[in-house]
């Protein structure tokens, strides 16, 4: 039978598994090539432990590229050599390929050496190590296999020395020899193209190193000019010993002569690195049964007979574990930041890492040094990558001068995009009056705009992404360009102060003639995240064109309400500064904006910040404007939000009723800001506990707005949210889960699974199963709400806040007691600094986390913390105020665990009638005061009196909620009832 021998390698030592390979089948052995790979969510025990499953006995090929993949630390490969290899010594063997350090749980391979010694030697240990007769079966002479590694072909030129930290592109590298393998004889030609600085050099010197022994000549021939190129290639006449005289041409000829016979050597590889004019250089490339490797920045040798394989930046795994050997002092969080910085571009992160690696500084200070644009004195250049960055695109920009002026300007124009995606088909589809000259025809003339795109994709300056596959370049160029970050500063750094004030006016001009105009309008949404990154490049803030401005506005309008609420509370910032100079500091313009970044900065849980602001604006306008300006109303409207956030209730009460009439004299009772002013103040009667109010408020906003604005619009959909948790306050939990099922499902459609107020009505959702008793359905969904929310708005948002309280409620009953506990103590820590001490939503948490207290026993504990509360509680929002009730009902339960039976009974007493008074005998939360009060008399004895409170309680839920409902069934076995707070954030 066959022995067979699995061989794992390193990718980087290919050419050594391709000669010990062919020793082995030489010798009757059936050989299995296996490439190592050491994926970073895999460890290195299950990595060896699949190896050991492999075929028959396992020969690993030491190097320190075989260790450096990963990368992983020597500590993690010692411990995982030591428990997968040592117990099974017989299953594995190893040579070693390199003179580096290793790590030192090696030796349980026993590698033997193969390096320094000619290939008799080499295959002897070999032999020697698998326990194979050297004498056995002996070599076939007739067959030609791989070189010795070791051995150089024997013509080699130019070959640049190899990049010992040549870091991944196994995939194109294993496309380019498969295309030349399987090429037709005198058709072995690939072309590696791509833009400056993404290593299509380093890609071809490595595709020499790794794929070398296959061939008896090595060529490299600089392409970028003919003359360069005629001369390298004829310099290789002597070296194949080809009887010529001295002059190039006919060395020349006698080259492509020999090459394309294949005569001395039929197996030759020739690299034209730099080729970028095909035009000029395309009749020199040789046919003949080798092969021919050219890197360009010109895609055009498509057309000259040559495979196109696109060198893109690297992955970003590839790009952390190049930072990580050119860099070692840097982490792996320390490299992907730079790499996301650099947009993984391999000579930037070369020179970069290397310039760090000998630098104190950090790589967030490095960033930032970054960000003013790339300099000479933050690069290093290496010998792998010989040219900066800088230098190289100022030579490629003269080319493109030269040759298609056109493409310089839109070059130019790109750069007052945001780097990456550029919607150029914006410059096509503006107006093209008053256009600087040097611009009318370019964008005019759709020949020459093709001309100008077809040159910058042809040099791989940019790329075409909405078009690259299958289309028609002449006719559909244009849509949109890739245009690389560094690429973007180095053109912007190269452009004249003229042609720059030019160029951003176009750009500007572009962006707000794209503007839909419709920001709260979902079906704009698309268009406005697409222009948004581009405003500060195009430096839309320092314009005085009314257009741009309303471009400004509408576009943080999009950003409010998509829930873009820190990125737009910035920019609206810096619009303030901008244009409280340029327009001064009462321009009309200046209001619209001051309330668009008060309601940001709300948003983003700012509130004395917003509530200064607009109390500073509302003085203003009203003794300006007067109180019936609209201006000062819609300024006031956002104090209110200001205050009863802050937990002032009252207060926000009474702006509201203020603001509604107001409206409603000025507009009309269904002017969309009459509904808004109605809405806010449903609200504000949440808010102080008045919920049947607040209930007919919401149900009439609702049907104004399904009147006046259609079903499917935001303010619609919010306004269902709001009467289905109304609906839910008052306990007529079925009718508000049906409202809120069907809304949930129009969320999704219009405003997609991730935004706020789909997360909002979810929540809602989730707590409408969680009160009719679908527990499952309700923690499954408290879960995915709370993640949803932590993603797009963070952990101290309030809506974060307020979904996270209801988290850890349901864990405390139906979970994991720890999980609420950790919960809890964090949303309080979280209130704490974002709101005043005494705030509702503060107290609030303190209430949650003494029922968890309560759970896990530590009564007395909790016991102070629920009648801190419930002081802290009566006097923020007042004795009769539902929040305030709930206190009281789960302040009596801890007084009753504790042994204070008259205090607990009195304060249960006194809650039902509150409760009776504010809520009704039936609110739910009255009901449950009336069963605690009863467990209390049961406490004290009072067994007729307690009895009879029961009884009367439990009629009225079977009446209410019904007999099978969960609060019912839990009255009737006597569980005690608590109150969950609940915060309303919205």
């Amino acid at each position: 039978m066959r022995q067979t021998i699995t061989i794992s390698f390193a990718s980087f030592n290919r050419a050594w598994a391709a000669w010990i390979g062919d020793r082995l089948e030489r010798r009757g052995v059936r050989v299995v090539y296996l490439r190592w790979d050491s994926p970073a969510e895999e460890t290195l025990v299950d990595l060896l432990r699949g190896l050991a499953l492999a075929e028959g006995r396992v020969l690993i090929l030491v190097s320190e590229q075989y260790f450096q993949l990963g990368p992983r630390t020597f500590a993690e490969w010692n411990e995982a050599l030591r428990e997968v290899v040592a117990p099974d010594p017989a299953k594995f063997a190893a040579v070693s390929v390199t003179g580096t350090a290793v790590p030192s749980a090696v030796a349980v391979l026993a590698p033997v050496d193969l390096t320094n010694m000619g290939d008799d030697e080499a295959e002897r240990r070999l032999l020697d190590r698998l326990e194979l007769r050297a004498d056995g079966r002996p070599p076939d002479e007739g067959r030609r296999g791989p070189r010795f590694p070791a051995a150089m072909p024997e013509v080699w030129g130019g070959v640049p020395r190899r990049n010992t930290r040549f870091t991944g592109r196994d995939p194109v590298l294993t496309d380019a020899y498969r295309l030349l393998r399987d090429s037709e004889p005198g058709a072995g030609v690939v072309t590696l193209f791509g833009m400056s600085g993404v290593g299509k050099t380093q890609l071809a010197a490595e595709y020499v190193y790794r794929f070398g022994s296959e061939y008896d000549v090595v060529w490299w021939v600089n392409a970028e000019s003919r003359v360069s190129c005629r001369r390298l290639l004829a310099e290789l006449a002597p070296r194949l010993g080809l009887p010529t005289g001295d002059e190039y041409g006919e060395r020349l000829r006698a080259v492509r002569d020999s090459l394309r016979r294949g005569t001395p050597f039929s197996r030759w590889l020739l690299i034209l690195d730099g080729a970028d004019e095909p035009d000029q250089i395309s009749d020199l490339v040789p046919t003949g049964p080798g092969h021919v490797v050219i890197t360009s920045r010109n895609l055009e040798w498509g057309a000259h007979n040559s495979e196109l394989l696109e060198v893109r930046v690297y992955t970003r795994d590839e790009s952390i574990a190049f930072i990580r050997r050119r860099a070692p002092r840097l982490t792996d969080h320390e490299a992907d930041q730079l790499a996301e910085a650099l947009e993984d571009l391999p000579l930037l992160l070369d020179q970069s890492a290397g310039w760090l690696n000998d630098s104190g500084l950090s790589v967030e200070h490095y960033i930032e040094l970054l960000e003013g644009g790339v300099d000479q004195d933050v690069v290093r250049v290496s010998a792998d990558f010989p040219v900066a960055f800088q230098t190289a695109w100022s030579i490629l920009l003269n080319t493109l001068r030269d040759m298609v002026p056109e493409s310089v300007a839109l070059l130019r124009l790109c750069t007052f995009f945001a780097p990456g995606f550029i919607p150029v088909r914006l410059l096509r589809e503006m107006s093209h009056d008053d256009l600087p000259e040097q611009l009318r025809g370019l964008l005019d003339d759709p020949l020459l705009w093709n001309r100008a795109i077809n040159q910058l994709r042809q040099y791989s300056v940019v790329r075409l992404e909405s078009h690259e596959v299958g289309a028609d370049a002449e006719s559909s160029a244009g849509e949109s360009v890739y245009l690389h970050r560094m690429v973007h500063q180095a053109v912007a750094r190269d452009m004249p102060g003229e042609e720059r004030r030019d160029f951003v006016d176009v750009v500007r001009r572009a962006l707000a003639e794209a503007d839909p105009g419709r920001p709260t309008d979902t079906r704009s949404w698309a268009t406005y995240a697409e222009l948004v990154p581009h405003l500060p490049y195009a430096d839309v803030l320092g314009s005085t064109d009314r257009r741009v401005q309303t471009l400004v506005l509408n576009c943080l309008r999009y950003m409010y309400f998509a829930g873009e609420y820190a990125a737009g509370r910035d920019l609206a910032r810096r619009a303030l500064d901008a244009w409280h100079e340029l327009l001064g500091a009462s321009h009309p313009r200046i209001w619209d904006l001051t309330y668009q970044y008060a309601n940001l900065l709300r948003a983003t849980g700012r509130l004395e910040e917003a509530e200064t602001i607009e109390r500073a604006a509302a003085e203003q306008l009203r003794q300006e404007r007067g109180e019936h300006d609209l201006d000062y109303l819609r300024v006031l409207s956002g104090l209110a939000a200001d205050v009863g956030l802050q937990g002032h209730y009252a207060e926000a009460l009474a702006l509201n009723e203020q603001l509604y009439p107001a409206y409603r004299e000025l507009l009309g009772e269904q002017d969309a800001r009459t509904l808004n002013a109605l809405n806010n103040l449903g609200f504000a009667l949440r808010l102080t506990g008045r919920y049947q109010e607040a209930l007919e408020i919401d149900r009439r906003t609702l049907e104004q707005r399904r009147l006046v604005l259609t079903g499917r619009h935001l303010w619609t959909l919010f306004s269902e949210v709001s009467y289905a948790i109304g609906l839910r306050l008052l306990g007529r939990y079925a009718e508000a889960e049906s409202i809120q099922v069907a809304n949930v499902r129009e969320y999704r459609l219009v405003a997609g699974e991730t935004h706020q107020d789909t997360l909002r009505a979810e929540h809602n959702l989730a707590l409408c199963r969680l009160r009719g008793g679908d527990r499952a359905a309700a923690g499954t969904l408290l879960a995915k709400v709370l993640d949803g929310f932590e993603r797009k708005l963070g952990d101290r948002n309030l809506l974060t806040l307020s979904a996270a309280v209801s988290h850890s409620c349901f864990h405390r009953e139906h979970g994991d007691i720890d999980l609420a506990r950790e919960t809890g103590e964090s949303v309080l820590a979280r209130y704490e600094q974002l709101l005043p001490q005494g705030h509702p939503f503060v107290v609030g948490a303190r209430v949650n986390l003494a029922l968890v207290l309560r759970n896990v026993g530590e009564w007395d504990h909790g016991l102070v913390l629920i009648e801190r509360a419930l002081a802290e509680m009566t006097e923020a929002v007042g004795e009769s105020h539902p929040y305030t009730l709930g206190c009281a009902v789960n302040t009596s339960a801890l007084r009753s665990l504790v042994g204070d039976m008259e205090s607990a009974a009195e304060l249960s007493r006194i809650t039902v009638v509150r409760a009776a008074e504010a809520l009704g005998r039936t609110h739910p939360l009255t009901l449950s005061a009336r069963v605690a009060h009863a467990a209390d008399l049961r406490g004290l004895r009072s067994r007729p009196e307690a009895a009879k409170v029961e009884q009367e309680a439990l009629a009225d839920l079977e009446a209410t909620l019904g007999s099978h409902h969960i609060h019912t069934v839990s009255a009737r076995v006597r569980n005690r009832p608590y109150w969950d707070f609940e915060p309303q954030a919205s």
